[in-house]
């Protein structure tokens, strides 16, 4: 996995592209923490890119998603390929954050 980082305006995006596993998942658990530190309030993960994701990557998306929420925070996903879709929808995923197909809608979400 590599990761792509963006801020607009205060919403920092996040772009895991490729596998999203036990191997890279502590790559984007460091990013996410860092940016919480750094006082972000939004943040969209733009899953357009990401083929495959894991157990360990759907607990770092949890994990931000707990974090945003304590600090009266947001979190919105968008872009989500079908596979990826499916193991947001096994988990009960889609239910706990915003999940919309395009970023800009995510955007607006938050």
């Amino acid at each position: 996995m590599t990761l792509d980082q963006e801020t607009r305006g205060d919403v920092t995006i996040l772009r895991p592209v490729g596998r999203l596993d036990s191997a890279s998942s502590p790559e984007l658990e460091r990013a996410v923490l860092e940016r919480l530190e750094q006082g972000c309030k939004r943040m969209v993960f733009d899953l357009a890119d990401m083929d495959y994701v894991s157990s360990a990557g759907l607990r770092v998306i949890l994990l931000a998603g707990k974090k945003l929420r304590a600090g009266q925070g947001r979190l919105a996903i968008s872009g989500m390929r079908e596979m990826v879709r499916e193991v947001f929808e096994m988990s009960g995923f889609l239910t706990l954050f915003a999940v919309t197909p395009t970023l800009d809608e995510a955007l607006s979400k938050v």
